[in-house]
């Protein structure tokens, strides 16, 4: 029994090394995304500072380690094997969700997570417990009347006996009160701070930089104090209070030395102050996610060694009996155990592409220039923009109009006089606005003992002093605003998500056994491996769009073009055949396969279109007519991808809904189509890659013929409906068909005469 239960306890330990990984790439974006998106230095620099930070965190964060295992529910009330089954209930749960949330970048908060997931286990063991045999409960009982919990031996025990549900509700009202709170304080003191530097903060640092840097390392040196202090091993009882009590002497010394010393720095070595400040909040919180966030990853497997510590304490007990009385005193933590953690963590900073992706949503929704927005409006997001329009106008109207110009004057962006490749998303600035207000919320919630967490405190700071930073312009604001509403909606998911895992886990492996523990584990890691192929395709498309964008020239313009012209041609008219042959033999995994392919080609051309800006930038000045071309091959381009899109999609939900297959001369009558439109596109393919447009006429009279191929099919299938052969789902689908392949075959001619144009042109300078 010891063998299966030291096996357990490894499994534990594995899913928490899992963990750490996935933890790390989602809350990655807490003390990253302010120094990434200002690139106050090189990637390796930021990561290196991080990483110090996160492993000087761990050092703090032995204190926190009681969460897992006496924050969430009472371990007195639980068996040995009941403690180790919630236990391993929660990690699966958490292993599971937060892969999935970074997967699709998104952060979320592991703080919420683990409450709920220790929350959602431990109430389902609870019910098991309640509604099994009674006299399992008599044990418990007694404890409970002995320490004069319960009047009598005859009151029955309640889930609030077993539940520490306070702590949930306290969770949640921290994250209503953080998530309102953060969002205001980060507007308002963004919005003083820009009218103190302006955009051309270069020529106003000399003057206020070192008072700036006084305040935000005072912050800081309290910061780290505060959060900890309290948490640290080493840290006496008596030093501890000693700075709560001598807290406004230190803020006081902290601000005038800080001050002064990067007032000299600036005299003498001209140290950019705000570079300074934001790498300092980034170690700086670096260092508290690492002490206060580390138990969400380890604290549940050092509880369940710590539980196992107390089963071999007690040779020949059952697990079945023992009670976990000894969990809810002190217990210590190996110090190995956590810096083998942050060892973890800092390896996974450096190596996880998730990490990336969730760091590139915050810094997308809080960069300064409109461009790609990630998420589609939606009402809310109206609404409020709308309103906030109108408010606006109300305001400009009473405040007087010296007051009003000279605030709009600091907030007039600076042209650049050299166009950067890749410039940052916001100045610094803002990072440090973010990372210094984010850093007071978390100590002052810390102080008043509030659980806030480090998620939802510097996203919404961020998103805060976006809007007041105008960086949520009228071209991006409802875009903006409905990936915040996105996020945090995604939060309270977490919550919801968690619960439900962990108590439907504790329930299969309680009643499944040892079995059911090990397919699961199995069923996770796969899913891992599958999550993790699925991302690093997608940033690797990603990657190789970025790549195809920063290899374009106004020299080989003309070359891409027509590389890319002539692929989706061939993509497309393959495409149309796979899709017939689809019909005819009925073959939803050819047809699900061509939709894929097709839907994977529009996302790359629509991905260059959102991009003309960039594309267009990268080409010399006196190259507008180039821009001119550029923009209406890719319209035309998208249109004959819509088309094949109408085309293959609906062709797989007939046969998808199992209807009725089209009739032979149907099939005989889009093989025919097919035919014709091959052999248009294959002349129109031939010309465009020799440059050569001589044969255009052919292509015109080809186009022709194919149009009057169309009005005889679409009037043969009229003859068939007025005959009633053919049905009402047959006739939807053909009518269809027919009407996008002469859509497809008009913007394709659209597309050779643009190509066309743009060779000639090329050729006449």
């Amino acid at each position: 029994m010891e063998i299966i239960y030291l096996i357990l306890v490894v499994v534990l330990f594995l899913l928490a090394a899992s963990d750490l990984v996935v933890g790390v790439s989602n809350d990655a974006v807490n003390f990253l995304s302010s120094a990434v998106g200002s690139k106050a230095g090189s990637f390796k620099l930021i990561i290196a500072i991080a990483g110090l930070g996160i492993l000087a965190g761990t050092v703090f964060s032995s204190g926190m380690m009681e969460v897992a295992r006496k924050g969430i529910f009472h371990p007195e009330m639980f068996y040995f094997s009941e403690i180790m089954i919630i236990f391993l209930a929660v990690m699966v749960a958490d292993v599971l969700m937060l892969d999935v949330f970074n997967t699709f970048g998104l952060p979320t908060s592991t703080t919420v997570s683990i409450v709920f997931d220790l929350l959602g286990a431990s109430v389902g063991m609870a019910i098991i417990k309640l509604s099994g045999n009674p006299e399992s409960l008599l044990p418990f009982k007694k404890y409970l009347y002995n320490h004069h919990l319960l009047q009598s031996l005859s009151q029955n025990l309640s889930l609030s006996n077993f539940i520490n549900s306070s702590k949930a509700l306290a969770i949640i009202t921290g994250i209503l009160l953080s998530v309102a709170i953060a969002f205001a304080v980060g507007a308002f003191v963004q919005y003083i701070i820009r009218i103190i530097f302006s955009f051309n903060y270069k020529n106003r640092i000399k003057f206020f930089g070192a008072v700036w840097g006084g305040i935000s390392f005072m912050v800081i040196t309290y910061f780290i104090l505060i959060k900890g202090a309290k948490g640290a091993s080493f840290m006496s009882g008596n030093m501890v209070d000693w700075i709560h009590n001598n807290s406004g002497l230190l803020l006081l010394y902290s601000f005038l030395g800080w001050t002064l010393l990067l007032q000299l720095l600036y005299w003498i070595f001209k140290v950019n102050i705000l570079r300074i400040i934001v790498l300092g909040g980034t170690f700086a919180l670096a260092m508290a996610f690492a002490g206060n966030d580390l138990v969400n990853f380890i604290g549940v497997p050092i509880a369940g060694y710590n539980s196992f510590n107390i089963f071999l304490q007690n040779p020949g007990a059952d697990p079945n009996m023992l009670t976990m009385i000894q969990l809810g005193g002190k217990v210590s933590i190996p110090t190995y155990f956590l810096l083998l953690a942050g060892l973890i963590m800092v390896i996974t900073l450096y190596t996880s592409k998730k990490a990336r992706s969730v760091i590139k949503t915050s810094v997308d929704l809080a960069r300064q220039e409109a461009g790609e927005e990630r998420f589609k409006s939606n009402r809310i997001s109206k609404v409020l923009v709308r309103s906030t329009i109108n408010f606006e106008k109300t305001v400009k109207k009473i405040m007087p109009k010296p007051i009003r110009v000279g605030i709009e004057k600091q907030f007039e962006p600076v042209v650049a006089k050299t166009v950067e490749t890749d410039p940052p998303s916001f100045d610094l600035v803002r990072a440090s606005v973010i990372l210094v207000v984010s850093s007071v919320l978390i100590a002052f919630g810390t102080s008043l003992k509030l659980p806030l967490s480090t998620t939802y405190v510097t996203f919404m700071v961020a998103m805060g002093s976006s809007l007041a930073d105008k960086a949520w312009g009228r071209e991006s604001a409802v875009y903006r605003i409905s990936g915040v509403f996105t996020v945090i909606g995604g939060w309270f998911l977490t919550a919801i998500i968690a619960f439900t895992a962990a108590f439907v886990m504790a329930f299969i492996f309680y009643y499944l056994g040892f079995v059911a523990i090990f397919i699961m584990l199995g069923v996770v890691f796969y899913l891992m491996y599958r999550s993790q192929k699925y991302h690093s395709k997608r940033a690797t498309q990603v990657d190789t769009q970025k790549q195809e964008i920063r290899n374009i020239t106004n020299e080989n313009m003309l070359a891409k073009s027509t590389s890319t012209i002539t692929g989706n041609l061939e993509t497309i008219i393959k495409a149309y055949e796979n899709t017939i042959e689809g019909l005819e033999k009925e073959n939803i995994k050819q047809l699900k396969k061509t939709k894929k392919g097709v839907n994977a080609v529009v996302k790359n051309v629509k991905y260059l279109k959102d991009h003309i800006d960039d594309i267009i930038e990268k080409l010399k000045e006196e190259s507008v007519d180039t821009a001119f071309y550029i923009v209406t091959v890719l319209d035309y381009m998208r249109e004959m991808l819509h088309s094949i899109s109408f085309i293959v999609e609906p062709a797989f939900e007939h046969v998808d809904n199992n209807h009725k297959p089209l009739m032979p001369e149907q099939i005989v009558e889009l093989k025919g189509l097919y035919k014709a439109l091959k052999e248009l596109f294959d002349e129109m393919t031939s010309d465009i890659k020799d440059y050569d447009f001589h044969k255009q006429q052919h292509v015109f009279k080809l186009i022709e013929t194919f149009q009057k191929k169309i009005e005889v099919i679409r009037k043969n299938q009229i003859k068939r409906i007025k005959k009633q052969d053919v049905g009402t789902k047959n006739s939807i689908l053909y009518l269809s068909l027919i009407n996008e392949t002469k859509n497809l075959s008009l913007q394709a001619v659209n597309l050779y005469k643009s190509q066309r144009d743009f060779v000639n042109f090329k050729h006449s300078i």
